[in-house]
This record gives structure tokens, C-alpha cells and sequence, in this order.
């Protein structure tokens, strides 16, 4: 639990739960992975109200299901998601299903309803990012709690909730990558290394990766990138121009980071009619500026948002775990650590120190 911003996570055993209200259900919290967002919140990059429980990139099992519950039964594996779709308010019915008004628990850490079914000595503990998953027991709408085959590995099939989502929906979903495309990632973490598989699956030509670190360079050529750019070193402008058919550019550039600088590169890196997508989500103390709007209009250049891949996550997440059982997606190395839930605070330096891709916690 993060009892206040720049302070280690604290882990308490008498946070009590309530039971699952009509269409909710509880899930048994096994696998979490630990996610960049959950360290922008401990850092105070992203405000929060206090004390929270962070987590959302989860997998378990349903423990319960409350009234009215008929899609998921006690025992059911399930993946976790941030955006559960309701399907009736303005954006579900537009297939705007990320941006369901119940994305808004992602900021508000409770249910639609205003409450976060989590408290402490009468207290109320809110839910990071939607979720609350560091812990052993989640309170979840049934549409937040996806089902998946029992032989899929609950400690891979975490990082589905975002980092998948995210990267694989952006390319599919947000950007409709077409075959044969360029396609330029900048960051090679959990989320640019899903991006880069998903512009793979996509039928990409030409991808991409812009990384300052070697070995996940390395890691991204292993998954689908065709070239690898060292931003400390190489000009990545440049290099997309001369690496783009025709020297015109990239057809998309996804910042993977969550910097102005990178959305600024990616509008620069594309051609006339491409498009820049913001997967990450620069700090509140990072504005975007861009020297002369001006070329994005003469160039009919477009700039747009990415909120979890754009996904149904009832749509998306069983076919992005039916890829990963036929191939198409490599899921299992992006886990490059495991962690016990009192070593959170040391996985959340895993994600400040850039080491490894993706830590998972075990409960």
C-alpha cells in the first residue's frame, strides 16, 4: 500500500475486503505484473488519492461472484484489465471500448458506483489504476475479469492485463498497422516490445527500434524488430529516413516512453499522411510543445492518444493469449523477474532502473 507519494510501499495484513456487490465478482489475486504507471504513482509523477493499493496487471483465479453473475464461476482463470467495457454508455456503443466511462475508476481508484470496497481500520483504501492487484483479493466488475483457458500460465498470461493490451492494441487497434508498413517504436520495455510483436503480426515490413539500452535492443531484434537504432549515438531521424522506402519516412511511430521529446521525434520521423501514436503518458510535469504546428496540417500528419491498445478487453484478451498458444507472440520473455510481495518496493526499482523487462510479483 502507498500511505504517501516518495515513500516506500508499506505491506499490511488487515485490509479488509468486502464481499462482491451485484456484478462484481473476486478474484484471487496469483501473478502481478509491475507496470510503469505503478511507479509514476509512488513517485507522485501521476497524483492519486491516498493510501492506495497499486497493481492492475493481474492474473488469478474467482474466489466469488456476486449477485447477478452468470459469465464467470468460482474457480475460473482470469486476466485482470484496467477498462472493463460496460457496453451501454456513449463510447462502448461508438467501439470506443477503452475509453467505457468505467476507465474513469482509473483515476479515481472506486468502482462507478464511488466506492473502492477496501478499507483499513474504517478507513477507505483506494485502487490503483482501477485495479488494486498487489494484493491477495480483488473486487471487480465481472466484465474486468476475462476468462482464459486453464493451461495457460497465470504468471505469463499477467502481463495480457496491460503491457499487452497496450503495446499489441495500439498497433492493431489504435493504428490499424497495415502489411508491408514501417513502422518506428521508440522504447523497447514491456510495452515497446509488445508493440514491436504486434506490428510483426501486423505484417510490418520494415520495424524499427529506437532503445538506448543494448540488451533490450537485442531483445527487440529477437522479437520482431528489423533494425535497431542506439539513440544516445545514431541520429534516429535520420536513420528512419534512410531505413523508410522512397526516404520518406515512417508510416507510424508509437512513443513507448511517455516523453514529449519522443511525440515530438515521432512527428518528425513519419512521412506526409503518418501518424505518431501515444502509447506512453508523459508525467504532468513533462507539456508537449512542437516548434511548428504548422507541419502537421501541410503535411496532413496525425497525432493521437492510446489508452490501453484502444482494446475490448473481452475481445481482446482471449485473442492476444490464443496468439501467444499458436506463436505469434512471445509473452513469456518479457517476465525477466520474479518477486515475492515483500520485495515490492525492490520491484518497483527494477522498473526506475530499467533492469530487466518485466517483474512479476507472486502472491
Amino acid at each position: 500500500m502507498l500511505e504517501e507519494a516518495r515513500r516506500p510501499l508499506v505491506v499490511h495484513d488487515d485490509v479488509e475486503v468486502e464481499e462482491p456487490k451485484a456484478g462484481e465478482v473476486a478474484v484471487a489475486v496469483k501473478h502481478c505484473g509491475v507496470c510503469h504507471s505503478d511507479v509514476s504513482i509512488a513517485d507522485g509523477s501521476f497524483p492519486s488519492a491516498l493510501p492506495v493499493v497499486l497493481g492492475h496487471e493481474a492474473a488469478g483465479i474467482v474466489a466469488a461472484v456476486g449477485p447477478g453473475v452468470t459469465t464467470l464461476a468460482v474457480g475460473d482463470h482470469v486476466v485482470l484489465t484496467p477498462c472493463p467495457p460496460c457496453g451501454v454508455c456513449p463510447w462502448c456503443i461508438r467501439g470506443e471500448w477503452s475509453l467505457c466511462v468505467s476507465s474513469d475508476s482509473m483515476m479515481t481508484g472506486a468502482h462507478p458506483d464511488g466506492g473502492t470496497r477496501l478499507s483499513r481500520h474504517g478507513d477507505v483504501v483506494y485502487r490503483g489504476v482501477g485495479v488494486a492487484a498487489f494484493a491477495e483479493t480483488v473486487i471487480i466488475q465481472a466484465n474486468g475479469a476475462v476468462k482464459i483457458p486453464e493451461d495457460v500460465p497465470l504468471d505469463v498470461a499477467c502481463v495480457v492485463g496491460c503491457a499487452v493490451q497496450t503495446g499489441v492494441g495500439a498497433v492493431l487497434n489504435t493504428a490499424g498497422v497495415r502489411e508491408g508498413d514501417t513502422v518506428l517504436v521508440m522504447g523497447a520495455g514491456g510495452i515497446g516490445l509488445s508493440i514491436i510483436q504486434g506490428a510483426r503480426v501486423a505484417g510490418a515490413s520494415r520495424i524499427i527500434v529506437s532503445e538506448p539500452d543494448a540488451a533490450r535492443r537485442a531483445t527487440a531484434l529477437s522479437m520482431g524488430a528489423t533494425h535497431s537504432i542506439d539513440p544516445t549515438s545514431d541520429d534516429v531521424l535520420a536513420a528512419t529516413l534512410d531505413l523508410s522506402p522512397g526516404g520518406i519516412g515512417a508510416d507510424f511511430a508509437f512513443d513507448a516512453v511517455g516523453r514529449s521529446a519522443l511525440i515530438a521525434a515521432g512527428i518528425d520521423a513519419t512521412r506526409k499522411g503518418g501518424t505518431t501514436v501515444m502509447v506512453g503518458v508523459p508525467g504532468l510535469d513533462d507539456p508537449f510543445t512542437y516548434p511548428i504546428p504548422a507541419v502537421l496540417a501541410i503535411g496532413e500528419k496525425k497525432l493521437v492518444g492510446s489508452l490501453l491498445g484502444s482494446c475490448n478487453s473481452l475481445r481482446d484478451i482471449p485473442r492476444l493469449i490464443a496468439l501467444m498458444q499458436n506463436g505469434q507472440l512471445d509473452l513469456a520473455s518479457l517476465v525477466t523477474a520474479r518477486r515475492d510481495l515483500a520485495d515490492i518496493n525492490q520491484a518497483l526499482d527494477d522498473i526506475r532502473t530499467t533492469t530487466g523487462i518485466r517483474t512479476v510479483i507472486d502472491l
